[in-house]
């Protein structure tokens, strides 16, 4: 069977949807993959968006160049694979962000920042491959200060096994939790498994899902590959064997609070604090970030989608 739109209707007992994402190009070369909100699946757990980015090879003098923006009302995390990404905010932080490391920003009621090629890393060219997700906050945290907390990869949890490594990046899994304080019961871990290897995903959260960025994945007969976004249902083990050598991102948590709202790069449970958060943009009331000088305009885009 094809990795193709009518994979989408596929049937299986494990599985509560399934999402194939497809590549859009951003340009010189940079390409990227869209899992959440899908039309077909808004959120899992709090997560309410994410994206993979690459993998992309950029040529000397080339690079990422993601302008000042702003958020509101989620947490985001950047997680790479392969090169770097260099991180300023309107907190005055600066960070490079490399493989392995994990960058958690609390957006809460208001954070803008920029993700950036470093000069020395375009001047002689470079790869690009990782993910990025946010986190929506519970309603009682969605106003809470804005925050970045940088995370070396060594005092992250490591969980080894027969042909799998797995780095548990928030939350809790496998008996292990995170040093990332997340503001709600959440898990997000990368996978990394040996052609052959297999694993079990735990049935303690009630939403889980599976995002596959690399390689191809066996579950009860059914094989599934990169691209692909599996939300399993509620209150049974996954078991699952890698075809092929595969890395995926595991993840999910209890429901949210309510629907969120997100439009642009504002989430909210209520569709007024975006309105807020358009006009305190386009007036200039965000923070600025040290040492830029651009910035993304605010899109006219249609209302706000609502994530039930």
């Amino acid at each position: 069977m094809s990795w193709d739109e009518t994979r989408e209707t596929l049937q299986h007992p494990a599985l509560e949807t399934l999402i194939v994402t497809r590549t859009r190009d951003l340009g010189d070369g940079f390409e990227v993959r869209r899992a959440l909100p899908s039309a077909r699946r808004r959120m899992v757990g709090p997560f309410i968006f994410l994206d993979q980015m690459g993998p992309a090879v950029f040529r000397s003098g080339h690079g990422l160049d993601v302008r000042p923006h702003p958020h509101i009302g989620l947490s985001t995390v950047t997680y790479l694979f392969d090169g770097e990404v260099l991180h300023r905010d309107s907190l005055g932080t600066v960070q490079t962000i490399r493989p392995g490391q994990v960058n958690w920003m609390t957006a809460g009621r208001g954070i803008v920042h920029s993700e950036r090629t470093g000069p020395e890393v375009r001047a002689a060219g470079s790869r690009l491959f990782g993910m990025q997700a946010w986190v929506a906050l519970p309603k009682q945290h969605e106003e809470t200060g804005p925050a970045f907390i940088h995370h070396a990869s060594d005092t992250m949890p490591f969980i080894e096994g027969e042909g799998v490594r797995l780095h548990l990046i928030a939350g809790a899994l496998y008996g292990k939790r995170s040093p990332v304080q997340t503001h709600s019961d959440m898990f997000y871990a990368d996978a990394a498994l040996e052609d052959g290897a297999g694993l079990v995903l735990p049935a303690e959260h009630e939403e889980r899902g599976l995002y596959l960025a690399e390689g191809s994945v066996e579950i009860d007969g059914v094989e599934f590959g990169a691209g692909e976004l599996l939300v399993f249902r509620p209150g049974s083990e996954i078991d699952l064997r890698a075809t092929t050598p595969a890395r995926m991102m595991l993840l999910g948590g209890e429901p949210m609070d309510g629907p969120r709202y997100i439009f642009w790069n504002f989430v909210s449970s209520s569709k007024e604090r975006l309105e807020q958060a358009k006009a305190d943009w386009k007036a200039g009331r965000f923070a600025p970030v040290p040492q830029e000088t651009e910035f993304i305009p605010l899109p006219e885009e249609p209302a706000p989608v609502r994530n039930p």
